[in-house]
């Protein structure tokens, strides 16, 4: 029987191997990623569909987070590219570290992505005056230079550095600015589950002394009253954070501050109120206009560059630029 079968399948390659051949060709060319990516328009994410928070309330308008689409660079992608509008293309070494792919810097910002929704969280209940205890933070390692001379790795938590618990960048400089060029800082951390030891020497920039690592902190928390943020699995990076603080703001105090209006926006967002710059804002006021956004907020950073899309597209959008949280609500309720 299996004689039979193995020259049943023989033949037929036989007699078909230049269409196997073909379609070999057509499904690699389909499916093979090159190194390219495509920025195209994205759309908005109504972050009241997102919260959920004990004893909530409808609000007249809403809160939107913009986002920008990134398509792997397939050949059919690549073709549309140079087809349709404000699709394009970008070289994947362009927006990777060196040694990084594409799936690596999307996992990468999910990190940020969770750290964005914690300062979010904790910013908007400490404005709110809501109860929030902080149980944990976690110092997640996020970037290694090519010049560091370490054994750490991405993602580890840093426990300790020198047998000193480390909360921030701040402290580890501190511990950094001690030494001297060619000392080494032996860190503990937490890799997979499982504590390690680790090293770090230091060098000499024009900035000052380096170990070349630097981390991000998420946070474990306690609210009240009590809130859940939800996300999909293809959402990343931290520039929702400006518009994610808004509407869990608006959603734990009494007043709303959509007064009706479809309102998006972008930035990220510091424990301290502070509103970072992002990239792909044309994208995004293009993804609010077609979702028909009536207000577009952006960090004062980027406000330049949104004003002079507005102006190039003819968008009917208002834009508003904002630096800091503070700044942003009084907007808002004025």
């Amino acid at each position: 029987m299996f004689n039979k079968l193995y020259s049943n399948v023989k033949n037929f390659i036989v007699e078909n191997y230049k269409f196997l051949i073909i379609w070999g060709i057509i499904i690699f060319l389909f499916f093979y990623e090159f190194p390219f990516v495509i920025y195209t328009p994205g759309g908005i994410v109504n972050l009241e569909d997102r919260i959920e928070v004990e004893n909530s309330r409808d609000t007249e308008g809403s809160l939107n987070m913009s986002y920008v689409s990134l398509v792997k660079g397939t050949l059919p992608m690549i073709l549309l590219s140079y087809c349709l509008p404000n699709w394009d293309l970008v070289k994947s070494s362009e927006i990777t570290a060196p040694d990084e792919s594409v799936d690596e810097l999307l996992e990468l910002e999910k990190l940020y992505m969770q750290s964005s929704i914690d300062n979010a969280t904790i910013l908007a209940y400490e404005k709110a005056g809501k109860e929030l205890n902080i149980t944990r933070e976690v110092n997640n390692i996020v970037y290694i230079s090519d010049d560091a001379d370490t054994d750490l790795e991405i993602y580890d938590e840093l426990l300790t550095a020198d047998g000193i618990e480390v909360n921030d960048v701040a402290e580890l400089r501190e511990i950094v600015n001690s030494k001297n060029e060619g000392d080494s800082i032996t860190f503990l951390v937490n890799r997979n589950g499982k504590e390690k030891e680790c090293s770090a020497k230091i060098y000499n920039t024009e900035d000052g002394l380096k170990v070349g690592v630097s981390f991000l902190t998420t946070y474990e928390y306690e609210t009240n009253p009590e809130i859940s943020v939800a996300t999909k699995a293809s959402e990343s990076g931290s520039s929702g954070g400006l518009m994610l603080t808004l509407a869990i703001y608006n959603a734990i105090t009494d007043e709303d501050i959509t007064k009706g209006r479809t309102i998006v926006g972008t930035g990220t967002i510091s424990l301290d109120g502070t509103i970072g710059a992002i990239d792909g804002v044309k994208y995004k006021i293009l993804g609010a206009v077609k979702s028909d956004a009536e207000i577009f907020l952006c960090p004062m950073e980027n406000y330049k560059e949104a004003l002079s899309v507005k102006e190039e597209f003819d968008l009917d959008i208002e834009i508003h630029g904002v630096a800091t949280f503070d700044e942003a609500l009084e907007y808002l309720e004025n």
